[in-house]
């Protein structure tokens, strides 16, 4: 049977606190920006049952003991097999019962043993349990050992009782609605994924691309040729019988060959620089071609950051903003003054990282010091739709057709407060590390290469194309984005690259967040990068290192 709500194929472990600290952000704090561097109980008589202290108890908060009590007799029971105990303590038996039933039939899992794990005090906050499963799938005189992570939350059940508030990443993560897991011959040949130098690439050797290659699996395994399917557990549709993920493979088929943009040497760079960082993600790629060469993000099995963040960028958008103001006839010596506190048009007053005050800035200092005011002065010079229309320029106003999911790059524009917000990469815009990295391309050859991972003519949709930006805008941006590095707010983690080098940190900040997110974009030679990392602070601390140590491996 289906099952319940569960979180994007392929996400593990963590995905819950990673999808709460991306994707379900609230709106913005302009004014605070920083841009940086970076029911009551019973009535107590004998006829009701309920005493007023027992129906206060079922109000009350959990205790960290019974959020860790009922998750060991859940976990217990259906290691023991006992399905309708295990559902029993959720608070959707009639669900939970199904699904846990069509967990042991359909994927044929003969036995688990499934284990808590250690809390940090986050999930410990909110009553989260992780937890691994070792179970043992038997296939046609096959049998494999097959382990993962996944998570529990306890809440109060419909009588009060602590219950495992059942949803389907309680199975697995790699679930969604309408979705279930099976264990046969695979619906699709396996793939050979190759980079772009043909070195064979796996998602266990690069941990964070696993989802991308089950992914490319879906979408071009009967679009390649050769290859055979193998015995597989996966995630299907249960409506359309279409395969969505692999999750373990039983006996491997024979792989057909996937050409692909990535570069494995990057790849692992790419994967130890984020390392250790939660809920960092970086993208690199060939500003020449717009062909991806690396993404990775932290923890692997959690949000895919790089790809599917809807953030604002900071003030790595003032790269955008920069290219707007210099095709409207300011250069980078145009007077900028930068007075902390000001406003345009007795608009909203914006706060410049540190109290930063420059009354003699020009454009190139308030660009590589990070001024906010000095851009947000500007506004003028944009008009209704100046900074939309440059925008368009580097390819952000519409859809991408990259070769896997991805979130589509989104400028609202507006006027007045909204406009001024834009400006400094705050307001409403939607940004990803994909999304910045190609505006660094863009930024220093000048054309637009709509990024992508395989070949248009796999992808089979059109690639957005867009008219890019003057070469004088080019060079006097990569004058700029040079100087950030040399002198600027980029000084630090760039320290050492050559000429052919520039980048643009950023913060942003967000409603309710103790930290803003970090942001930071940079070139090296041909290779582009951006890193995000949530809550990270300045840019030019947490996603600075990141980037650099990508561009660092190119060379």
């Amino acid at each position: 049977m289906p099952v319940s709500r569960g979180v994007k194929a392929g996400i593990v472990g963590t995905v819950f606190a990673g999808m709460l600290g991306v994707a379900g952000f609230g709106a913005y704090n302009v004014y605070t920006a920083l841009d940086g561097g970076g029911g009551g109980g019973g009535s107590g008589n004998g006829n009701s049952g309920t005493s007023s202290a027992d129906a206060a108890a079922t109000q009350a908060p959990l205790t960290t003991k019974q959020a860790a009590d009922t998750a060991d007799d859940f976990l217990g029971a259906w290691t023991r097999g006992d399905i309708a105990a295990a559902a029993k303590l959720t608070d959707a038996a009639d669900q939970a019962t199904g699904s846990l039933t069509d967990f042991r039939t359909n994927a044929h899992v003969t036995a688990l043993r499934a284990t808590a794990s250690t809390r940090s005090a986050a999930q410990v906050a909110s009553n989260t349990v992780p937890f691994t499963v070792d179970a043992t799938v038997t296939y046609q005189g096959l049998t494999d050992r097959w382990t993962y992570g996944s998570w529990l939350q306890v809440s109060r059940g419909p009588d009060g009782k602590p219950a495992v508030h059942w949803v389907s990443a309680v199975l697995h993560p790699g679930l969604q609605d309408g979705e279930t897991i099976v264990t046969g011959r695979a619906k699709t040949p396996d793939l050979e994924i190759r980079d772009r130098g043909g070195v064979v690439m796996t998602a266990d050797k690069y941990p964070s691309l696993a989802g991308i290659f089950g992914d490319f699996k879906a979408r071009y395994g009967t679009k390649v040729n050769g290859g055979t399917p193998g015995i597989e557990t996966y995630v299907e549709d249960a409506a359309t019988g279409t395969e969505k993920q692999t999750l373990n493979v039983l006996r491997k088929g024979k792989g057909a060959r996937l050409d692909t943009t990535l570069d494995a040497h990057l790849q692992a760079a790419a994967e130890k620089a984020v390392a250790g960082t939660n809920q960092a993600g970086v993208t690199a790629l060939d500003a020449d071609t717009g062909g991806v060469l690396a993404v990775a993000f932290s923890p692997a099995g959690g949000f895919d950051t790089p790809l599917l963040a809807q953030v604002a960028p900071g003030s790595t958008f003032k790269v955008v903003t920069a290219a707007a103001l210099l095709e409207r006839n300011m250069t980078p010596s145009s007077p900028a003054p930068c007075k902390n506190g000001d406003n345009y048009h007795y608009g909203r007053a914006y706060r410049n990282d540190g109290g930063m005050n420059n009354l003699s800035a020009d454009l190139d200092w308030d660009f590589k010091k990070s001024c906010n005011t000095g851009f947000i002065k500007q506004a003028g010079k944009l008009g209704g739709s100046g900074l939309v229309d440059t925008a368009a320029q580097f390819g952000l106003t519409q859809s991408w057709n990259v070769g896997t999911a991805v979130t589509d790059p989104s400028v609202p524009g507006g006027t007045d407060d909204e406009l001024t917000s834009e400006m400094i990469g705050q307001g409403q815009l939607k940004m990803s590390p994909l999304i910045m990295a190609s505006v660094a391309a863009t930024a220093r050859t000048g054309d637009f290469h709509q990024p992508r991972f395989v070949s248009p003519a796999l992808i089979g949709k059109p690639l957005a194309k867009a008219a890019g930006i003057p070469s004088a805008t080019s060079r006097q941006l990569r004058t700029m984005m040079r100087d950030t590095v040399v002198s600027g707010t980029a000084a630090g983690p760039m320290s050492g690259f050559g000429p052919d080098s520039g980048a643009k940190t950023g913060s942003a900040e967000i409603d309710g967040a103790a930290n803003p997110n970090g942001w930071f974009l940079a070139y090296s030679g041909h290779v582009t990068a951006a890193a995000l990392v949530v809550g990270g602070g300045h840019g030019n601390t947490s996603a600075g290192p990141i980037v650099a140590a990508v561009l660092r491996a190119a060379h």
